[in-house]
Order: C-alpha cells, then structure tokens, then sequence
C-alpha cells in the first residue's frame, strides 16, 4: 500500500510503499488532514518526546470499517505506531466512531479541530455573547458552533484580510482586527483563544465580571501579558483545554455533534484537497485552510 513516511524528524513525509498493516481494526482510509499537531510531533520538538522513525504521521482520519464509514484517531507521532496517512491504517475497535452519510473530506477538515470548538462552547448559555480569536478550523467551527448553540453576538478577532473573509462566511456578527478586540467585545460572556500571547491579554479585558475564558491553544504566543489585576478585578475563570483529556465516550460524543452539524450542511471548514502521493509538497501548506490528503476516491 502506500503511505506518507516521515523518516526523519524535523522533514517532511514523503510517499513509499510499504506492506498493509495487520490488527483487530483495519481501517480503508478515505481522507486524512494535515493538523498542526502532526507537524508539531513530526518535528521532534512537541513535548511528546522525538518520535520513534521511520512512521507514518497522521493523528485523525475518515475511512471504511466493513463498508460503514468511520472517524478515528491515532497516537502517531505521540507514541510508537503509524497514523492515518495511508491507504490502510490501524485503529482500536473502541476508538471508532461510526459516522451519518457525511462528505469524508468535510469531516477530516473538521476532526479534531471542531471537537475543541465544541467542548470550549460547552458552558454557553443561549444569549450569551461569544468572543473568537483567530479563524482558523478551531476559529471557523467555534464561530459556527456559537450560533448553532444560540450565542447572542459572535465576536471574531483575527489577523489577516483572508481571516475576516472566513469569519464573515462563518457568520460572525462582528469581524475586527486583533488589536481592536477590546473594545468590539465589551461586556463578552465567554472568550474562545485558540492564540493566547497578546491578543488574548487584550480579549480578556473585554470580558464582563465573572467571564469565562478558555485557552485551546498558543499559536500567537506561549505567554501573555495578562495582569493578575485584570483576572481579578473582574473574577475571570480562565480554563486550559486539551482535546487529550477526553475520554473516549466523551470524543466521540463530540465528533458525533459535530458529523450531524456537517452532514445537514451546517458546520464546514475551509480546506484544500491534495492527494497523498502531493504530501510533501502539501506538508506546510495552508494558504487555502486546512490541507486533507485523500487516499483514493472518496
């Protein structure tokens, strides 16, 4: 079969042909998305340690199990063993997800990404304001999922004229520049910071007293220049999230939601399609949304 190898860390995969693998759960993969978290482990920088090589990278993915579509997740690049992309991959029956009739290419660019976006919106009450950061897929979904769950304003902070373009098909109520986030969002029930660093010290002082904050993420920067008298003065509840904390009956709760959401057209992502045999050209590319390497006709 053939599947992307990372053979060195810090380098792209590249495509080679290797023997099908062989376990309880054989999943035929239709679709696998390129995260950050694959690049991150591939890197041999994440703080999961430098990943055993050669592997296959791929922590996520849409297949077939039996003629019945399936998501599924890996511990690629976070533990020995090959991920999801690959013609044919390996998965624990327990892990499974069985999925409605949604597009697999859809579904993989949202994954995980949309699992996060869910779970952080998990306290909103209908009629709460929303503030995004950033719009990427944690920011598009978070931004959809808001008004989905009957959030009163959506708030979306980003950085580029592309992002305010995504966060306006999104459907955000109010799109401003991340340095402007202050004051768009005065009196904001819940921030959801996939970016931390500056942008979010300057999100968390529009929040109203007693405001929820929850960090998914450090993409703008692993340290903020929040000030203990701003979470203070105004009783914020600032929460760390990680999808890894999950239990598995909770993931695929989540992953569910999320499959009915764009199985009924309501929930997308922008996304690029690649074929797996482009994925070392594809590894670093973003400039059209989330990169999803289809393994065959899907």
């Amino acid at each position: 079969m053939r599947a992307a190898v990372v053979v060195r860390p810090g380098q792209p995969p590249s495509l080679v042909d290797r023997d099908e693998p062989s376990g309880e759960v054989v999943v035929d993969v239709l679709a696998a998305p390129i995260t950050p978290l694959d690049r991150l482990c591939a890197s041999g920088t994440s703080y999961f340690g430098v990943p055993a090589t050669p592997y296959v990278p791929g922590v996520q993915g849409i297949g077939t199990v039996d003629g019945r579509a399936v998501w599924f997740p890996t511990s690629a690049g976070m533990a020995p063993g090959d991920g999801s992309m690959a013609e044919k991959a390996l998965a624990r029956p327990e892990d499974l997800v069985f999925l409605p009739d949604v597009d697999p290419v859809v579904m993989a660019a949202l994954g995980l990404s949309a699992v996060a976006a869910h779970r952080a919106l998990s306290s909103l009450t209908p009629g709460e304001s929303v503030v995004v950061l950033g719009c990427g897929a944690v920011g598009q979904s978070a931004i959809q999922l808001a008004r989905l769950a009957g959030a009163g304003r959506v708030v979306a902070a980003v950085r580029s004229a592309e992002g305010r373009e995504r966060a306006a098909r999104a459907g955000a109520d109010v799109v401003v520049a991340l340095e402007d986030v202050a004051q768009a969002a005065q009196g904001a029930d819940l921030l959801i910071d996939p970016l931390f660093g500056p942008p979010a010290a300057a999100a968390a002082q529009a929040l109203r007293p007693g405001g929820r904050w929850v960090n998914l993420g450090g993409s703008a920067g692993e340290t903020s220049p929040i000030t203990s008298s701003t979470l203070r003065s105004r009783s914020l509840r600032l929460t760390g999230y990680t999808n890894n904390e999950l239990t598995s009956h909770q993931r695929a709760d989540a992953i569910s939601a999320v499959a009915r959401f764009a199985a009924a057209g309501a929930l997308t992502v922008d996304h690029e399609v690649v074929p797996l045999a482009d994925v070392a050209h594809a590894w670093h590319r973003n400039a059209h949304g989330r990169v999803v390497l289809a393994t065959r006709s899907a």
